[in-house]
């Protein structure tokens, strides 16, 4: 199992770290020719979605990536990921990878002000699960093929559609590995 990160801008470290401890190797896409390099999955982490979107386009990695996704590969995104992958985005007609049939809002919480911590559950965990939000989105539409994973305070906050999973929340700034060993068995599954 090899994972692929982007690391344009955001917390793609975090990510880095969470599957060295789960013993899975990854490396960081920082340009069209990591993307090449063999992967079994991508993670799009958290960050400024507008200024991954732009470098995304700048260095050709946008329709790479989204045919690569159409094309089965697993994608975990968290809060800009989320964002990124979202067929709509309220207030926002830019073209993003869209691969996955939610509607977002965006800094849905707030500013930086709106940033919170809960802990709650998440449907395929058997525990109550950390979730840091940071200028959070929360999920306000999902078509027929989502799966809605988790709920707070009455906002979609985790989802799944077929080989892509997306939180709210950033799971990689807390020490449960939970969600990110979902993702490993769902790309493992693949």
């Amino acid at each position: 199992m090899r994972i692929a990160i982007l690391a344009l801008q955001g917390a793609f470290i975090e990510h880095q770290k969470m599957l060295a401890q789960l013993g899975v190797e990854s490396f960081e896409v920082r340009q069209a020719a990591d993307w090449e390099l063999p992967k079994d999955a991508l993670i799009i982490p958290g960050g400024e979605s507008t200024t991954m979107l732009k470098l995304l386009r700048e260095l050709d990695l946008l329709q790479p990536i989204k045919q690569a996704i159409e094309d089965g590969l697993p994608v975990f995104g968290t809060c800009a990921g989320l964002i990124l992958l979202a067929k709509h985005v309220e207030g926002d007609d830019k073209q993003r990878i869209s691969t996955m049939d939610t509607t977002v809002c965006r800094n849905a919480y707030g500013r930086q002000l709106g940033s919170f911590f809960v802990e709650s559950n998440l449907k395929g965990i058997d525990h109550a699960v950390p979730m840091t939000f940071i200028r959070a989105p929360y999920i306000d539409k999902v078509g027929s093929e989502v799966e809605v994973l988790a709920e707070v305070n009455g906002h979609i906050v985790a989802a799944k559609q077929g080989n892509q999973l997306v939180t709210a929340f950033h799971p990689e700034l807390n020490d449960d590995l939970s969600i990110h060993r979902m993702f490993v068995k769902m790309a493992e599954s693949k």
